[in-house]
């Protein structure tokens, strides 16, 4: 981007593209690579994380592919919408096994799997296949990878798979025609939002990796891309990235809740955006209604003591305790103090 220059980045901080670098370990992703590393280093069948869209199921697969011993072969399959022969084809492909395309078929495929697993098994060597997206496998294709399972020696699986996909992937697998895959599934975690508290932190370490100055973004910033994003990475990389650039525009060196707001209305959908205009300062606007209720008892008190008029019913004294207690709920009261 053209504003790396002018806030002195190495790089930009807040790419969009699975970079394991920038990944930031909150303890639900520390927890989640916990899970998928206990799941593939049991041998014994198929890994599950979900999550939202954006939340960086993705960039933790990864860095959990950077971590693997080196004697592990993986086979990434970032597409599954495929017919069967096609898939296995696929993964041939992916991990360097020789096939002829003509002779196709899945007695072909799973023969020539089945025999490249045992030889690299003979060679002291494990064999992983991560299917992203795994949402949008059939049921029959899902069935084809469980066979491939059933290659097994007496002490592991010869195949491990990781699936990788939106919440659609858990209800797809509660079904019954599923039982078979899913109690085969020896470690499962689902991958949720940032917390409120871990947005400042994620947004201070994507600056630190950037080599840039990790205040540019105002405490009143940070609060308002989380309630834009509601925590999910990718869109608070997405404000983040145009906030910089409106700063850049605008001469600015830090980047304000005014600007994050701008930023966000360019690169959401407008019927997904928090309205933050009206009522911003719900303390303010419940403070001037008391001071409204309260001119109104002092009016009242007024026609009451001195003026022709008298109110049934309401006595000077009452009026006092009114306006005083009043004061003392109200958000202008000693204990509070506005934002």
């Amino acid at each position: 981007m053209y504003y790396e220059e002018y806030f002195s980045f190495s790089q930009s901080p807040f790419s969009i593209s699975p970079d394991p670098r920038f990944l930031y370990l909150t303890a639900q992703h520390r927890e989640a690579l916990a899970h998928l590393v206990h799941g593939i280093s049991s041998h014994n069948g198929f890994v599950l994380l979900t999550g939202d869209v954006g939340v960086g199921k993705t960039t933790l697969c990864r860095s959990l592919l950077k971590q693997l011993p080196d004697n592990t072969d993986v086979a990434y399959v970032l597409n599954p919408k495929l017919e069967a022969d096609e898939f296995l084809a696929t993964l041939c492909d992916e991990l360097s096994i020789e096939h002829d395309a003509d002779k196709g078929g899945l007695r072909y495929y799973t023969g020539v799997i089945s025999a490249y697993l045992l030889d690299a098994h003979a060679l002291g060597r494990n064999t992983v296949l991560l299917i992203d997206e795994a949402q949008c496998l059939s049921e029959d294709l899902i069935e084809t990878v469980r066979l491939l399972t059933n290659l097994e020696t007496d002490e592991k699986k010869l195949l491990q798979i990781i699936l990788v996909g939106q919440p659609q992937l858990r209800e797809l697998l509660t079904a019954p025609s599923m039982e078979q895959v899913s109690q085969r599934i020896t470690a499962r975690f689902h991958l949720g939002p940032l917390a409120r508290e871990d947005v400042h932190d994620y947004i201070r370490y994507r600056l630190e990796m950037a080599e840039g100055a990790q205040d540019i973004f105002t405490r009143g910033a940070i609060k308002r891309i989380y309630t834009f994003s509601k925590g999910v990475p990718r869109l608070i990389n997405i404000i983040c990235d145009r906030a910089l650039a409106g700063a850049f525009v605008i001469g600015q060196k830090r980047v304000t809740a005014r600007i994050v707001s701008k930023a966000a209305a360019e690169v959401i959908d407008p019927e997904k955006l928090p309205n933050t205009n009206w009522l911003p300062f719900p303390r303010l606007v419940a403070s001037c209604a008391v001071l409204l209720m309260l001119c109104l008892l002092l009016a009242l008190g007024w026609m009451n003591w001195g003026g022709d008029i008298a109110l049934p019913g309401v006595e000077p004294g009452s009026v006092i305790e009114s306006i005083g207690e009043l004061f003392r709920s109200s958000p202008l009261g000693p204990e509070t103090t506005l934002e």
